[in-house]
């Protein structure tokens, strides 16, 4: 096939475009903007464009589909070009269900741990050579790209977030998949731009649900309230509720007691060990027997950002996650606060996400990061201006978090500046963030701290 991208610098669609192109079909794309790591991943495989920019001429009656970014505009010159051809236009998520149409498909929705859940199945198939296609929202260790389409293979998992579809359709992500078994892992308020109040969002989980056929199974948090309201509106499929699974921890490892014994981990925390059993479950739906799926997720290291260790010695650690919204936070503290209880915890997060940086919004942050002992917190005004959204000051944030030896910083250096005149020994650092605190290389941070308690 000869597919087009409009706006092929995404994340999941140079992802996809990759997947394509391995997959043989012939890939083109366009783009206004292209940053790494996908610049230089397109460019390793010939995909990318040779000028940026939109390029109306080169939609021609040859191009069997055009992809179409949520980047895009409604009104993208390469987009009006193809509706005047009638060509096939898909968004990334329509393009994932075409594809697997035909096969099981293992869909994985929630306001957090979308990302994990759906690693660990995909882990726990690779490791049992069952042969699956797969989206996933990172870069998983010794994966070369997050989307994997083939003939072959009878399961699809795909990650299924709630945002909206394309510029030019409307329907959250996870609608447009049709789960044959669906995962929620739990519903916290996101997205306050697109679903304006709790229970419009609490719809779009309430739809998924819905769509899921008799012969299939919804597999949902038990510990979380509103889900389990919602799960007695659900009554045309099988139901299979979780929680966190049964484990302990000794000498800083973390253990899952089953069955066959304990079973030593790599990841730890409370809502990792929550996420464990949703994708136990999900596995099991599709046939991999319990014993099997101990011994895979032995060896699961985790997604890219979500408590991934960035540098260790034996006097401190340094982890880096993706936590940026309050129930996000409060998991991701305790998990850490537990696995490390005899060590000082210094925990730093960025406002980045658009709720995140709206004054409004900015209440639900109180007390999630009292488990620390160290708390600071950065924003970009930059980044705020940018989003168009009033300005933000110190004592907004200040006020919200309710922490009075809160540290606030709106300067990245300045913050890396305080963190590393933090010299206790026995110390775990934590930088959260779906951003990048503003161009700081986490990695290269996180090695000076562990130099300098050598």
């Amino acid at each position: 096939m000869n597919v087009h991208f409009i706006a092929i610098g995404g994340s999941a669609m140079h992802n996809l475009a990759i997947a394509l192109h391995l997959k043989g079909d012939h890939v083109t794309g366009s783009d206004d903007e292209i940053f790494e790591p996908a610049r230089g991943r397109l460019a390793r495989y010939g995909l990318l464009p040779e000028s940026i920019g939109w390029h109306p001429e080169r939609i021609t009656p040859e191009l069997d589909a055009i992809i179409l970014g949520m980047h895009a505009r409604i009104d993208n010159p390469e987009l009006l070009k193809a509706k005047e051809l009638g060509l096939k236009i898909y968004s990334y998520p329509e393009y994932l269900y075409e594809h697997s149409k035909d096969k099981t498909r293992i869909v994985i929705g929630g306001s957090h741990g979308k990302t994990t859940i759906t690693s660990m199945i995909i882990h726990v198939l690779q490791q049992n050579h069952i042969e699956c296609d797969y989206m996933v929202g990172a870069q998983l260790d010794g994966f070369e790209v997050m989307v994997r389409l083939s003939d072959t293979a009878r399961v699809m998992v795909i990650e299924g977030d709630e945002y909206l579809t394309s510029p030019i359709d409307r329907r959250p992500k996870f609608h447009v998949y049709q789960p044959t078994i669906g995962i929620v892992s739990g519903i916290a308020w996101d997205h306050v731009n697109v679903f304006p109040t709790f229970d419009i969002y609490v719809e779009q989980f309430e739809t998924f649900a819905k769509m899921i056929p008799a012969d299939g199974c919804f597999i949902y948090c038990s510990d979380d309230e509103v889900l389990q309201s919602l799960s007695g509106r659900i009554t045309q499929t099988k139901k299979q509720p979780y929680s966190v699974h049964p484990y302990h921890i000794r000498n800083e490892v973390t253990y899952l007691d089953t069955p066959y014994g304990e079973i030593p981990l790599h990841i730890f925390g409370k809502h990792n060990l929550t996420n464990l059993n949703a994708a136990r479950y999900a596995c099991a739906a599709i046939g991999v027997p319990e014993e099997d799926f101990y011994r895979a997720i032995s060896s699961f290291k985790g997604a890219s950002k979500r408590l991934e260790l960035v540098a260790r010695n034996a006097h401190c650690a340094v982890y880096k996650d993706f936590a940026h919204s309050p129930s996000k936070l409060k998991a991701t503290l305790a998990a850490v606060r537990e696995q490390y209880p005899n060590r000082k915890l210094v925990a730093c997060m960025e406002l980045h996400t658009f709720s995140s940086l709206t004054e409004q919004f900015l209440t639900q942050y109180r007390g999630t990061m009292d488990l620390a002992d160290t708390a600071m917190v950065y924003f970009s005004p930059e980044a705020v201006a940018l989003k168009k959204l009033p300005p933000l000051s110190s004592e907004n944030i200040y006020t919200a978090f309710g922490r009075k030896d809160l540290e606030v910083f709106d300067d990245s250096a300045v913050m890396v500046d305080n963190l590393l005149k933090i010299n206790d020994k026995d110390t775990v650092f934590l930088m959260m963030s779906s951003g990048d605190f503003n161009g700081v290389d986490l990695t290269a941070l996180g090695e000076k701290i562990i130099s300098l308690r050598a």
